[in-house]
């Protein structure tokens, strides 16, 4: 990779990192935690971004900018019972996080919440998705809180994208880069010791050692959207902390696990969120 373009991603990537700040306030103190036991490093493993699977928006037109910097597809998810698909990338540069990027199967919900996703995403110019800062623009559209709770009977997933747009909805912290914990267990007790509430879901770490991969993370907390029709406190983003373990090859696993990928989705649940 020419080093103009090493230079655009990392500017790219600190510039979403700042975005994501903006609506995850414990975020920056778990990272300042954790960088004050690491001599000031605190890796991130991947970034998450949400869509809709329509043409304008689509999963590939928000990876546009990461495979322009000369990240590859890396693997393929699917989550039925949530109406969503995902990829990830990666970079063959490994100290790039990777981008795993899901979208919602639009088609599969009731007419009422179709008809709602196709007025916003009628809202998006074709220019501004060419943009590299498309994936962290923010909400492209108008929407109401009426339109929103309509979704939100459906998928949380809906909802969370037509309030928040497009902006990291996680980063995550590398265990497997930490000086300070090698264990997910007890990095876990460590952020509730400091009030920090964990997502619960299929238990505190999703995945195993079998698997190669353990996650848990924070629950999203709330932060205050401002609607067509008013202001309303909704689920944020959240940090996540994945530990990767080595293929037969000694290398460390790099894709991603649907079953624990399907119970982070919840961190972002108004349901579950405090």
């Amino acid at each position: 990779m020419t080093e103009a373009k090493t230079n655009t991603i990392k500017t790219l990537l600190e510039a979403m990192w700042q975005n994501y700040l903006e609506l995850t306030p414990d975020a920056r103190t778990i990272h300042n935690l954790f960088a004050a036991q690491n001599d000031g490093v605190v890796i991130n493993d991947h970034i998450a971004l949400r869509t809709y699977n329509l043409e304008r928006v689509s999963l590939e037109k928000v990876a546009r900018a990461f495979l322009d910097a000369g990240y590859v597809a890396g693997g393929d998810y699917e989550f039925p019972g949530r109406k969503l698909v995902a990829k990830h990338f990666q970079h063959p540069d490994d100290t790039l996080p990777k981008v795993f990027i899901s979208e919602l199967l639009v088609e599969a919900l009731s007419i009422e919440a179709q008809q709602v996703i196709h007025s916003l995403v009628n809202q998006v110019t074709e220019a501004s998705v060419l943009q590299d800062n498309f994936c962290f623009s923010g909400r492209p559209w108008t929407v109401s809180q009426q339109d929103y709770d309509l979704l939100l009977q459906e998928s949380e997933y809906a909802a969370w994208v037509a309030a928040l747009g497009y902006r990291p909805n996680h980063f995550t912290v590398s265990i497997n880069h930490l000086q300070s914990h090698d264990d997910i267990h007890v990095l876990n007790q460590m952020l509730q010791d400091n009030g920090f509430i964990l997502n619960e879901s299929g238990g505190l770490v999703k995945g195993s050692p079998e698997v190669l991969l353990e996650q848990s993370s924070t629950m999203a907390g709330k932060v205050n959207v401002s609607f067509s029709d008013g202001d309303r406190e909704i689920p944020g983003c959240f940090y996540e902390f994945a530990k990767r373990y080595p293929l037969p090859d000694g290398k460390l696993y790099q894709g991603f696990v649907a079953a624990s990928a399907d119970k982070i989705f919840e961190s972002t649940d108004t349901r579950s969120t405090q």
